[in-house]
């Protein structure tokens, strides 16, 4: 069997494992001590998480954040434009995350407290977080105290997601305090392919995860200013982008999401994804050179694109628009340095009076720049005052928000495809406008053309996958997508 966390793997060199972790679930134990060592352990880990937030996960992303919508003369996809997913759409992600990066991350942990590296402990904890996260944004409830348990508990209950968060929390605080206390480097190497075990960076990365799980609880009652502030006031945030960036051009060896989507395989290449007015217009209206670095021109060298969902209307093929531009090579990113401006920004607007906050903006508007590849004078001229993204100040918390929300949401595209869906959920920017009433420059979503929902309501919650539901006695199926997550609560 084939799983392209495996694959990918091979290609760097580090070993195979020697089970087929597509075939397992939750409740599988890790593989064998004697199979694996906690730096291949790792890299398995990083190549599974990357696999789904760089694959399935930005593919649905993009779509709910109006980056791409399904082409005309192809129907891939459907189901995701008109919010019709099948309860089984989540399955190989669920497995993967759970059976593959956190099994891996378990055994990570485990023999690495053995021998004592708090380096090794750290970045295993850290990348568990993260995961953990992405599960619970996703899917809200999930297993998590009694995962991962093997054949001592084949039905682990869901915990709730505001308990998860907290404990996620405390897990990566004691991680490093553990570390601080005994600063044992952990020698992955590039065995580590996010940072090469530079412990500096990870310890950046830990104050930056912990910035985002923060200003997600924003609008709940565990919003927690003053260890915010202690955090702001540290300035230990990450300086270079989380990213797994050691792909190849080679079948299998190549980015999740164009491996899939956008090569040149049979029946599947290139013909389902074409830009969504909502970004592009905004790109375009606003002279945004993004534009161009999130997508390719059309055959006809236009940047042709259609409002969400109405491609069911026209002929044409997906080669007549914009596409998404993601190459073989291009990196999956878990956290940039532009996201960790924006998490700042906001965190100032809501607990320090908005001081600072513009400054923080503008070098997230800058950093965007530069990890699309683009100089950064674009920027500087796109945020300079009476320009189409100056940051306005004064402006009450709500409005000040939406101007960070909307440069966060135009600077994840093919980034971060997931967590710009999760953003839009928890902050409600971009709006979501009644179709005919929207002003792209603003940044505004519709709802899509083809939705099956009412009104302007769109998804907030993914489905538990149906393979889990169908094995777990405790967990129910929810009825609708529009559900919310625990921190889902902004009126």
């Amino acid at each position: 069997m084939k799983n392209i966390s495996k694959i990918l793997l091979i290609i760097f060199s580090v070993g195979a494992l020697s089970s087929c972790e597509q075939d397992l679930d939750v409740n599988t134990n890790p593989n064998s001590p004697g199979a694996i060592t906690p730096d291949l352990a790792l890299a398995s880990a990083e190549a599974s998480l990357i696999a789904m937030t760089g694959g399935e996960l930005a593919n649905v992303g993009g779509f709910y954040a109006q980056y791409h919508t399904q082409a005309p003369s192809a129907g891939q996809y459907d189901a995701i434009d008109q919010y019709n997913l099948p309860t089984n759409f989540a399955n190989r992600a669920w497995d993967e995350l759970y059976s593959g990066c956190l099994n891996d991350l378990k055994f990570v942990i485990t023999e690495s407290e053995l021998q004592g590296n708090t380096g090794k402990v750290l970045i295993g904890k850290l990348l568990e977080a993260y995961t953990y996260q992405v599960l619970v944004d996703v899917f809200g409830d999930v297993p998590y105290t009694e995962s991962l348990g093997g054949v001592a508990n084949i039905n682990p209950k869901v915990t709730p997601g505001d308990e998860i968060y907290t404990d996620l929390l405390k897990q990566i605080n004691t991680a490093v305090a553990a570390y601080n206390a005994n600063p044992v480097p952990s020698a992955f190497g590039t065995q580590d392919v996010i940072y090469q075990g530079d412990m500096t960076n990870w310890l950046k990365f830990a104050n930056t995860l912990k910035l985002k799980i923060y200003m997600r609880m924003a609008y709940t009652s565990l919003a927690d200013p003053v260890a915010v502030k202690a955090l702001l006031a540290q300035n230990n945030f990450i300086t270079a982008d989380a990213s797994f960036a050691k792909f190849g051009t080679e079948i299998s060896q190549r980015n999740p999401f164009y491996e899939v989507n956008l090569s040149s395989s049979p029946g599947l290449g290139d013909i389902n994804h074409i830009a969504s007015n909502t970004l592009m217009e905004f790109y375009e209206q606003n002279g945004d050179p993004r534009k161009t670095a999130v997508y390719r021109a059309s055959t006809t060298n236009t940047f042709a694109a259609l409002d969400q969902g109405n491609g069911e209307n026209f002929t044409n093929t997906a080669i007549n628009y914009a596409r998404p531009k993601v190459t073989a090579t291009t990196p999956v990113y878990l956290l940039t340095v532009a996201e960790s401006y924006f998490l700042q920004a906001e965190a100032l607007i809501r607990y320090s009076g908005q001081s600072g906050a513009k400054e923080k903006y503008n070098l997230g508007v800058e950093n965007s720049f530069k990890t699309y590849g683009l100089a950064t004078t674009g920027a500087t001229t796109l945020t300079a005052t009476g320009a189409a993204y100056e940051f306005i100040t004064g402006l009450g918390t709500e409005q000040a928000v939406r101007q960070v929300m909307i440069q966060k949401w135009a600077a994840l595209a093919n980034v971060n495809n997931i967590e710009a869906y999760i953003e839009t959920t928890r902050t409600k920017f971009p709006e979501v406008v009644t179709f005919g009433t929207q002003d792209y420059s603003k940044g505004n979503r519709v709802p899509s053309l083809t939705s099956i929902l009412t009104a302007k309501t769109v998804p907030s919650i993914l489905f538990y996958p149906q393979n889990e539901v169908d094995r777990n006695t405790n967990i129910t199926q929810r009825t609708s997508i529009t559900q919310k997550v625990w921190w889902d609560q902004k009126n």
